[in-house]
């Protein structure tokens, strides 16, 4: 107050440098506080009368920082933050004592200069770092186990921290807004500086407000915004809408002193004692929660209002950037017609530079012929001067002294206007230098900006170039690697159907018009896994074999156009080659499809269902084979191991027949059950239904396939020439193609059927021996291991050394490929999901 009353602080210099400042440590640390508070929230010319006083702060310092306890580094490290504080206001005087700005006055004090805004961060970052490291100080110097927030000695050590909660949230909020600007208009590496020291300062900062907001001492004087758990992302622009800026809030204070009413009224200390006896203690009681109630109420309101208040300023904010961006856009588009329109009137300019010179020359050559005339004059003046000046004789006759001096007037009449003359083309000649020169320096200027413009262009054009051949490579890679699935074995168990493939016919027609490459190349690849879908379910493996070459070959002809169109700048590129490859593999597919007539599909249902017979009682037979082999020529852990072994394979083979003649049965209750007035065969059913039908065919096959597989992966295991992992695989996928049968099965049964119920308990039973198939492998493993000879006991110190490196080096290697291949199972997986639910959804 005494401040704003003096518009000075010169009464307060001239009491405080008169205290015992350098002998009382308390004195010192209260004075460091209350020119802090000073410097906040006194008059505007406190921060500038107190810059004639720095030495004194820096004097203060230098001595209490000899004392390495207790007070001394405190108070050196508040000094130090003192003196920062006024180089930041003289610096930057725009800003007040307490920091508080508005958006609009933070733009007209960084003058939309990004260099404004550069140096003025570094300066808040210095700023910042001096408050951190004073509260890491003071917290640092309590003993927090004795609540030493609740004494005197440590409440007198933790109040300054108030006004450095008060300058940081204001610090911080700046140092994001700020750095949201310099990364809009500067490259990131630039500012890595920057963002570096804003990471760690955020971090303390926080830990600073978290650390406050639990201590007793601070929850009745200021209400302490909480930072969120993670900074705002500066990198990305969008994210400066979601910020929120921290919000500090103090309650009202309380007037200190006596009221109005007791200064007017004199109460007597009877009257006082009958008011209190009249005033039960409940009523008090209610009466103080009601106010400090009100008082919460009136604290969240105003900090409700704040937070509204900074919202809407973002919000403005944000209009004023995208209403600026608006602007800057108009503004470079019309300063590019702009210059394009000058760099028409280039080739003007310099006609007229041309002509100027050509002026320039002819009236140089006119303004040295009229000075030869002038000289000439000159010296014709000076001899008749001369001639006048030597008649001595008297008797000259008047007429010829006449007209000389006619003559002599007449030459002067002459020299005066060729004077004129030669000033006026002197004149003339300097107006047109200049004006020479001012049509060069536009001619340069419109050059200039001309090159410029063909550098930008040069440089829009090589970066939609490099984009361009970016994505032709990657449409290029996707058809390499589809070619590359539909050789792959591992796809042979996917199915689809035409409706699909005419689906994707179409769209494909519709990309070729339009001649949308990258749409064309993600069809394609999407043709090449359904056709292979497709023929997946062919009965015929040679037609199969025939339509996955005609796909290669439509994935060959794209890749050739995607690579002819990487040295083109426009897509002129023919598609007369896949249009016709297209047109062949729906011809194909037709012809496919027509010659599935009813006797085929069920000679095709009968073989399948035989051939699965045949191979499920082949692997049966020769794992017995195996079994009686084993124990002829094996012994002891290998014995043990092929028995177990071959005995849950021969368990999972039985438990494959039994669903396989369930299976049968059910499928005969099925062809009953659809021909209720036995006006169908057999054959017409599987007509009528020839989709099922096709899958029932591809249930089969998958089954068969899944017997053949178990067996080889059983043999390779017994003979030693294969491993265990391989055997779990093969067993996975004997439950896998039956589970598919099951479900073949089950789409035409009826759900009360006790063929299907049957069904259903042998297609566990067959889980049960996979599962049993499985553990039977794992244990194995285990005990192959335990039985594996580890007697390190010959080896020297290097070869252990030796040995153990290398086993290091496996370790890592198996495991970077582990996590190589479920990457690859993931993407596999995701893409299968995909391209399924796109089948369902078409």
């Amino acid at each position: 107050m005494g401040t704003f009353r003096d518009k000075s602080p010169e009464l307060f210099w001239q009491v405080v440098l008169k205290l015992p400042l350098q002998d009382n440590r308390i004195t010192a640390w209260k004075f460091c506080h209350v020119l802090h508070k000073l410097l906040r929230d006194g008059h505007p010319q406190t921060i500038v009368h107190s810059q004639k006083y720095r030495s004194r702060i820096a004097d203060l310092g230098k001595l209490w920082c000899h004392l390495k306890e207790g007070y001394g580094k405190l108070i050196q490290q508040y000094c130090q933050l003192l003196l920062v504080k006024l180089d930041f206001h003289m610096k930057n005087p725009g800003f007040p004592g307490n920091l508080v700005l508005s958006a609009e006055e933070l733009e007209k004090i960084g003058e939309n200069d990004i260099n404004n805004y550069f140096q003025m961060s570094v300066e808040m970052f210095d700023y910042m770092d001096e408050i951190l490291t004073l509260q890491e100080a003071v917290f640092g110097s309590l003993d927090m186990s004795r609540s030493n927030s609740m004494t005197s000695s440590g409440q007198c050590r933790l109040a300054p921290l108030i006004q450095c909660i008060q300058d940081s949230s204001q610090l911080y909020d700046y140092c994001v807004r700020i750095l949201f600007k310099l990364y809009s208009q500067l490259p990131a590496d630039v500012l890595s500086g920057h963002r570096a020291r804003f990471l760690k300062q955020f971090h303390q900062l926080r830990q600073f407000y978290n650390f406050s907001s639990s201590l007793q001492y601070f929850k009745n004087l200021i209400q302490i915004p909480l930072l969120p758990e993670n900074p705002p992302n500066i990198l990305v622009q969008a994210e400066l809408r979601s910020y929120v800026a921290p919000v500090v809030i103090l309650p009202p204070e309380e007037p200190d002193g006596p009221s109005v009413a007791g200064d007017l009224v004199d109460v007597s200390s009877e009257s006082s004692q009958n008011c209190s006896r009249s005033m039960s203690p409940d009523l008090v009681a209610q009466k103080d929660n009601l106010i400090d109630h009100l008082q919460n109420e009136l604290v969240s309101c105003q900090t409700l209002i704040l937070q509204l208040k900074r919202k809407i300023i973002l919000l403005e904010e944000t209009l004023a950037e995208k209403e600026e961006e608006l602007t800057k856009v108009r503004a470079e588009q019309a300063s590019l017609l702009k210059q394009l329109e000058e760099s028409s009137k280039l080739q003007e300019a310099a006609n007229k530079a041309n002509n100027m010179d050509e002026k320039f020359a002819k009236l140089k050559d006119v303004y040295a012929k009229l000075r030869e005339e002038h000289i000439q004059l000159i010296r014709q003046k000076a001899d008749v001067d001369k001639q006048l000046a030597g008649m001595k004789n008297l008797d000259l006759e008047i007429a010829e002294r006449t007209k000389l001096e006619e003559e002599l007037a007449t030459l002067q009449v002459t020299a005066d206007a060729a004077t004129e003359q030669n000033e006026a083309l002197v004149y003339k000649v300097e107006l047109s230098v200049k004006e020479k020169s001012l049509l060069e320096s536009k001619l340069q200027e419109s050059q200039t900006s001309k090159n410029e413009l063909a550098d930008k262009l040069k440089e829009m054009e090589s970066k939609l170039s490099d984009r361009r051949l970016t994505d032709l490579e990657n449409c290029i890679d996707i058809l390499q690697r589809m070619i590359g699935y539909i050789n792959d074995h591992k796809f042979c168990s996917t199915t689809s159907s035409l409706d699909d493939l005419e689906i994707i016919n179409d769209q494909i027609s519709s990309a070729i018009e339009k001649k949308n490459i990258f749409h064309l190349t993600h069809l394609i690849a999407t043709l090449m896994l359904l056709g292979k879908a497709a023929c997946n379910s062919l009965p015929d493996l040679e037609t199969g074999e025939k339509i996955v070459n005609i796909l290669r070959e439509i994935g060959d002809e794209t890749i050739k156009i995607l690579q002819s169109t990487k040295n083109e700048s426009t897509i002129s590129t023919d598609y007369q080659s896949i249009r016709a490859r297209i047109s062949d593999l729906f011809k194909l597919y037709k012809s496919v499809q027509n010659s599935n007539s009813v006797e085929s599909l069920s000679d095709l249902v009968e073989n399948e269902l035989a051939t699965m017979d045949k191979a499920i009682e082949e692997a049966a037979i020769r794992i017995e084979e195996m079994l009686k082999e084993s124990k002829a020529a094996d012994s002891g852990i290998k014995l043990e191991v092929n028995g177990k072994i071959l005995d849950s394979c021969t368990m999972l083979m039985k438990a494959i027949r039994i669903l396989v003649q369930k299976s049968k049965t059910l499928q005969a209750e099925i062809v009953a059950s659809g021909n209720p007035n036995n006006n169908l065969s057999a054959k017409e059913f599987y007509k009528r239904n020839h989709q099922w039908t096709e899958g029932l065919i591809s249930a089969a096959k998958a089954v068969g396939m899944a017997a053949r597989y178990l067996l080889t992966a059983a043999d390779d295991v017994v003979s030693g020439n294969g491993k265990l992992e391989r055997l779990i695989v093969a067993s996975q996928g004997v439950a896998a193609s039956t589970a598919q049968l099951v479900v073949a099965s089950r789409v035409k049964a009826d759900r009360h059927s006790t063929n299907l119920i049957a069904l259903s308990t042998a297609s566990k039973d067959v889980t049960h021996a996979t599962g049993n198939v499985v553990a039977t492998v794992k244990s194995c493993s285990q005990l192959v291991e335990e039985s594996d000879d580890l007697d390190f006991s010959g080896l020297s110190l290097h070869q252990a050394k030796q040995l153990e490196m290398d086993s290091q080096v496996r370790v890592l290697e198996l495991e970077a490929g582990l996590e190589k291949e479920r990457l690859k199972l993931a993407a596999l997986r995701r893409y299968h999901y995909q391209l399924s639910g796109d089948i369902v959804q078409h």
